[in-house]
């Protein structure tokens, strides 16, 4: 049971991008509903082809590690950086994309609130942080509201299939490409559904009551799992949209949200907007763990085995009673209270930056995986991976091409530079690419290296 809330507690990023990734792709196809059912399937074919080589990943790391380690072993220490950097920034923007996003659900429901839209994000934000201090909010909550989310958006899309089409929000029949450059301009925003990929590969280091062999099995179904239920919500999602004519919403509104209260009784509708609300934060608080949690584990610290590692300032190592990193959550919420602000609180707006840095990730570990299967001379896995390197790299370069995700990647590629500059300081100490999971699988110690 706890394996199974497990599972779904991984979940609750890509299941709650749903709530504003295929908003944000109607929006960069300028409201023609025609195209979209032919958008968000190409996002999730690629979605797709990641996970197939991110199996061969887990199957290589059952002790967690991700792209980094990956990334590290392929080419060197040094390089681990460039996927950690890039989660940084992913793990940032995850906080404040969610909050936002968790705000625009709100007004949805109250639209009397849009004027403080925010001052509620920040709100949100800041009580997320808070209450990651007083430690995990549990794999079984985040799995609970993962569960109740996907039941309720079945629920609405149900109730949607016998509902009278009537046209909502701006439609258009025309855009300024011709449809598949509109496709292929419009698909990389809505990525943000590929966020939390990584996740298995990286927290099967937590299932230590399993072995090798069963955090291979257990990472690679939960892959599979992920791609099924996320695939399954957006294409459904989608396919209802575009019969229900509803198109790009009000300034406070949200497409998901006019879709449920179309399809939707009003009782369905009000715990639709909430169980999307809190999936929301969920997925802001995996993030207020995850990254702090990558810091404490490069900050110099002592392991459980009396081991001093780390390359950070030892600060970033200190946790209160409840094991969380105090500074590294001060940290991330500083970082995402800045960039909620200088956004307005607007979700649809720190979409366009999102799920480049993720990607540049995903760039990293597959080709990582295409030199193994070069050195072991496996000429299946090679191509597979060869084409999924070069995929994720077409979708980065379209992404790219639309100029403002160029920030996100200048600040991937800062935090990883100064990350090295700091390892090469240090005297390029051994084991950085896995010292993440090395750290989650560790009994915590609650003693900073001096």
């Amino acid at each position: 049971m706890l394996l199974i809330a497990f599972a779904f507690s991984v979940m609750a990023d890509p299941v709650s991008s749903v709530a504003y990734a295929v908003e944000a792709a109607l929006r960069a196809l300028g409201g023609d509903l025609s195209l979209l059912l032919a958008t968000m399937g190409l996002v999730v074919a690629i979605i797709t082809l990641v996970i197939v080589n991110y199996r061969q990943l887990i199957s290589r790391y059952p002790k967690g590690g991700g792209a980094s380690a990956a990334v590290g072993e392929a080419f060197g220490d040094g390089w681990s950086f460039i996927p950690i950097g890039a989660l940084v920034v992913d793990f940032v923007l995850t906080i404040a994309v969610s909050v936002s996003a968790g705000a625009s659900a709100a007004i949805a429901y109250f639209p009397a609130l849009a004027p403080w839209r925010m001052e509620i994000a920040v709100a949100l934000l800041l009580v997320v942080g808070v209450a990651t201090l007083f430690g995990h909010l549990g794999r079984v909550i985040f799995a609970v509201m993962t569960l109740t989310f996907i039941a309720l958006m079945a629920a609405v899309l149900i109730y949607g299939i016998g509902v009278t089409p009537q046209a909502q929000g701006t439609i258009t029949e025309t855009v300024p490409h011709l449809p598949i450059v509109a496709v292929l301009l419009a698909f990389p925003v809505a990525m943000a559904l590929a966020t939390g990929v990584e996740a298995p590969s990286t927290a099967i280091a937590e299932l230590g009551q399993l072995d090798d062999a069963g955090r291979r099995r257990f990472g690679r179904l939960t892959l599979w799992f992920t791609l099924a239920v996320v695939g399954t919500t957006t294409i459904g999602l989608a396919v209802e949209l575009v019969h229900l004519r509803i198109g790009i919403p009000g300034p406070d509104t949200t497409q998901i949200a006019e879709l449920a209260r179309v399809a939707a009784p009003a009782p369905l509708f009000a715990a639709f907007q909430l169980a999307t609300a809190l999936l929301l934060l969920a997925a802001a608080s995996s993030s207020f763990q995850a990254g702090p949690g990558m810091l404490k584990a490069l900050a110099r610290h002592a392991r459980a085995d009396g081991q001093r590692v780390g390359i950070l300032p030892a600060a970033l190592a200190r946790t209160n009673s409840r094991h969380t990193p105090i500074w590294g959550v001060a940290l991330f919420a500083v970082l995402g209270v800045t960039i909620t602000i200088i956004a307005g609180g607007d979700d649809q707006s720190l979409v366009l930056y999102y799920a480049v840095a993720v990607f540049l990730s995903f760039l990293g570990g597959l080709l990582a995986m295409a030199r193994f299967s070069f050195r072991e001379r496996r000429p299946a896995s090679l191509m597979l991976n060869l084409v999924g390197a070069l995929v994720v790299l077409f979708t980065l370069i379209m992404n790219l091409s639309r100029g403002l995700p160029l920030l996100s990647l200048g600040a991937a590629l800062v935090v990883s530079a100064v990350l090295h500059q700091i390892w090469v300081r240090s005297g390029r100490p051994e084991g950085v690419r896995s010292a993440q999971a090395a750290e989650t699988a560790e009994p915590e110690s609650n003693s900073p290296a001096p």
